[in-house]
């Protein structure tokens, strides 16, 4: 039986519920499962303090104020030692380069670098990247890999693990009978969702491409999840045939039967992207998705299989697509089961461990060798 390893996962923020943190509380929950020893540092936060604690899950606090702030580089010093760290997990660019600068005091057998996003590389950052100092990066999808290799990184400095979806959690049987209750739905009305709200979102977009689709299909709703502030959505659709039609909330946990309580879940992000995980959780409870056909999403939506792509910012293609997906309900469905087993195969967090604890250990077995 192999060895446990000693793990050191840092996240410069403090934040819980988000993409990014979720992904992080999967993976040192689920390393932790596997018998290796796991520690979790992050901005000084009470919700990852007390979570890790019912974990049994090393927690420490720093307060990674800034790339060069030494007093944190001190404390990451102090906790490889204490821990005799082997890996080291940087989840942004600032864990990172404070990892580099703990290790002008401590030896870090191997420090990778997490790649979630595709905006481009600065000079500064792409001196981050080519390194050698940071041993792998673990870019999101293919498409994020191809950027890096692009900027000059090396091919074979990057291994590509797809975010996990807990397909325990986001599974077909989830009810979302409650969730349309609360909306108000008719049983025939057609739920289209999309969750997230930010600039290069594409809420617009998505608002607009339903003004088209209620002309044809007047059974059509819109919910928003994510939203800080829900008027100014509301404020967006006045006057396009949506009143009463569209739905907004704010910060919500009930995922999973917001999903399943919809028909389609859409994306219409245009920038900045990784692969969007709410269609990956989407087709985890067999619910339909729609994506912009930008950076990696076509490698969990594959057109006319597991769902429909779109061009970026391209409204009326939008449009027609949710439009397809309402007069198509077989087909809607029979993508939907298919995507649920792409999931299961390469997308579901029982994925991203093996290929993440398997990275691991070649890179400490290198590494001793070396």
């Amino acid at each position: 039986m192999s060895e446990p390893l000693r793990i050191l996962l840092l996240y410069p923020k403090d934040d819980y519920f988000t993409g990014a943190a979720i992904q992080l509380r999967e993976l040192a929950w689920g390393l932790k499962a596997r018998g290796h020893e796991v520690v979790v540092a992050t901005r000084p936060s009470e919700t990852w303090a007390a979570k890790t604690r019912e974990a049994g899950i090393a927690h420490h606090a720093l307060p990674m104020s800034s790339e060069v702030d030494l007093r944190s580089v001190r404390q990451l010093v102090a906790i490889v030692r204490k821990h005799r760290i082997q890996v080291v997990h940087a989840q942004k660019g600032k864990a990172r380069t404070l990892a580099m600068m703990a290790g002008l005091f401590v030896r870090i057998p191997v420090l990778i670098l997490n790649r979630g996003v595709s905006f481009p590389l600065d000079p500064f950052n792409r001196l981050g990247y080519t390194t050698t100092r940071v041993t792998a990066i673990v870019a999101v999808c293919e498409s994020i890999k191809r950027g890096l290799v692009a900027s000059g990184v090396r091919a074979d400095k990057i291994a590509v693990i797809y975010s996990g979806t807990d397909t325990t959690r986001f599974h077909p049987g989830v009810d979302g009978s409650g969730v349309r209750r609360e909306l108000g739905l008719a049983p025939d009305d057609f739920l289209v969702t999309q969750i997230g709200v930010r600039s290069w979102k594409g809420n617009d977009d998505v608002i607009d491409a339903m003004a088209t689709v209620v002309q044809k299909a007047p059974q059509a709703r819109l919910l928003i999840v994510g939203a800080r502030r829900p008027e100014s959505l509301h404020d967006k659709a006045k006057g396009k045939g949506l009143d009463g039609r569209l739905h907004v909330w704010g910060y919500r946990e009930d995922i999973p039967e917001i999903l399943r309580a919809s028909q389609l879940c859409v994306d219409a992000s245009w920038a900045g992207l990784g692969l969007t995980g709410t269609l990956r959780e989407a087709l985890a409870v067999e619910t339909a998705a729609i994506g912009s056909d930008i950076e990696g999403n076509p490698e969990l939506v594959v057109e006319g299989e597991t769902g429909f792509l779109f061009p970026p910012r391209d409204v009326a293609a939008l449009a027609a697509g949710i439009t397809r997906m309402i007069e198509s309900p077989e087909r809607r469905l029979a993508m939907a089961r298919e995507g649920r087993r792409r999931v299961e195969a390469t997308f579901s967090t029982r994925a991203k461990l093996d290929a993440t604890e398997a990275l691991y250990r070649r890179l400490v077995a290198a590494r001793a060798r070396a």
